[in-house]
């Protein structure tokens, strides 16, 4: 075989790298032995007999149908190109063209393209600061009745909980005040399709969001790209779901992913509260030997998802490439900390090797600096929607300072914006341009600006 793609991923396999990442299956075949009877030569279209996942018959209504019991909500949409398409579908489905969301400011790429997409004014709701992550956490409940009371114009609130490092808000308190101003709450709770299982945090729906989008290929047995829509008995219009869903699905989906969807649906049915009570109970055993190590500090919270394994240190990106040479790959690294993610398909194996992986790394790292950081957001010039339709021009960004952004600055992973359209671009974001560019290449370019 001489397709490059194919060859690395081949390679891949056969040099048993141990994935601390997403897919939540974790290449594990033993435990779910559809994954490797997945085969290319099943790949259809549309024929007689097989349903339209964008124009569902009884076979695809029975996965949705059971998708929704699941999750216990009114109705439930597969998705096979991610919890992106199900975002941009909510947004269609929720707020009226031009119309408003209030969104947390660390809300994914893909809610930045759904409010584009739709041509939506931002307003934002600033989460908590983790200062040890120096990263974005909770959205706390009064902020959004703030918020809410701040601007009547508002027509949909959006947050994500769990985020990317495993924070979990209050569904339940932030879901009441929403309901208190009439507005409907969308959650996105990507990296949350096991809540709700097991001993793990109910999933949103069930803490009263009026829509929630989950991945369910981040920790559960299903294939990359696969995800749920699913909307609450109090969201009025969730006969409209399917139809905003098949406006950002492609035509074409792909029969092998929504098959994906059914083999994990029906594990989840037999299997799903046992097994995630496991995997749970072999996390909780290997974070308690974590927290043992000397230079590595396993972050902990009270409102924290424990499949998520953060581990703060002196140089995240340094220990990344200290545990890839251990043979484990990351799910991502930051400067302050490194980030696990744990699965449905680990096992007590796995994790033990990431143990000892994390045993030798801890010995060759510095520990995390507790020097305090000064945290703040860039200044905004313009709104959000005015520096979408501004011209703009391309500037060097060691040059940019002082600039009004017309484009994103992001790190991907997560996903989350450092700067966004409307922001004054500062000194900060200049002297992180090295790390920004590993994650953004075409900043080697420059930066897209407001035309002065």
């Amino acid at each position: 075989m001489d397709e490059p793609l194919f060859k690395k991923l081949i390679e891949l396999n056969k040099r048993n790298i141990l994935p601390m990442h997403m897919p939540g299956h974790k290449r594990n075949d033993h435990k779910f032995p559809w994954l490797k009877e997945i085969d290319l030569s099943l790949d259809i279209t549309e024929i007689q007999g097989f349903d339209d996942l964008n124009s569902p018959g009884e076979l695809f209504r029975s996965i949705n149908s059971r998708l929704a019991a699941l999750r216990r909500a009114k109705k439930s949409v597969a998705l096979v190109n991610g919890s992106t398409g199900g975002i941009l579908a909510a947004f269609k489905l929720c707020l009226p063209a031009g119309g408003k969301a209030l969104i947390a400011r660390n809300s994914h790429k893909c809610v930045y393209a759904a409010a584009e997409s739709s041509g939506a004014e931002l307003s934002f709701v600033i989460p908590e600061y983790i200062r040890e992550l120096n990263a974005f956490g909770e959205v706390k409940a009064e902020k959004v009745d703030a918020a809410l009371s701040r601007d009547k114009s508002i027509g949909l609130v959006c947050i994500t909980s769990p985020t990317y490092e495993g924070v979990v808000s209050d569904i339940s308190a932030i879901s009441k005040v929403c309901r208190k101003h009439g507005v409907p709450l969308l959650t996105d709770a990507a990296h949350g399709a096991h809540f709700g299982f097991g001993a793990f945090p109910k999933g949103a729906i069930e803490l009263g969001a009026d829509i929630a989008v989950e991945s369910l290929h981040k920790t559960l047995p299903s294939p990359t790209q696969t995800a749920v829509l699913s909307i609450g008995d109090g969201m009025p219009g969730a006969e409209k779901a399917q139809r905003c869903v098949s406006l950002f699905q492609s035509s074409s989906p792909s029969y092998i992913l929504t098959a994906g969807i059914d083999a994990c649906v029906s594990f989840l049915e037999a299997d799903g509260a046992a097994e995630a009570e496991k995997w749970r109970k072999m996390v909780l055993k290997l974070r308690e030997e974590l927290k043992k190590l000397k230079n590595f500090r396993l972050f902990e919270a009270e409102n924290c998802d424990v499949s998520k394994i953060v581990l703060e240190c002196g140089n995240g990106y340094d220990a990344a490439e200290l545990f890839r040479k251990e043979g484990v790959e990351l799910e991502m690294a930051s400067s302050d900390y490194v980030l696990a993610m744990t699965g449905m398909g680990d096992t007590d194996e796995t994790l033990r090797l990431f143990l000892r992986a994390a045993e030798k790394v801890d010995g060759l790292i510095s520990g995390p600096a507790y020097k305090e950081k000064a945290f703040a957001l860039p200044d905004r010039s313009l709104s959000f929607c005015d520096a979408i339709r501004a011209e703009a021009e391309i500037v060097p960004l060691d040059r940019a300072a002082g600039r009004i952004a017309a484009e994103y600055l992001w790190k991907y992973p997560p996903g989350c914006p450092i700067v966004i359209p409307g922001e004054i671009i500062d000194e900060r974001v200049i002297k992180s341009s090295d790390k920004l560019r590993s994650s953004y290449g075409r900043l080697s370019d420059g930066v897209y600006c407001v035309k002065q």
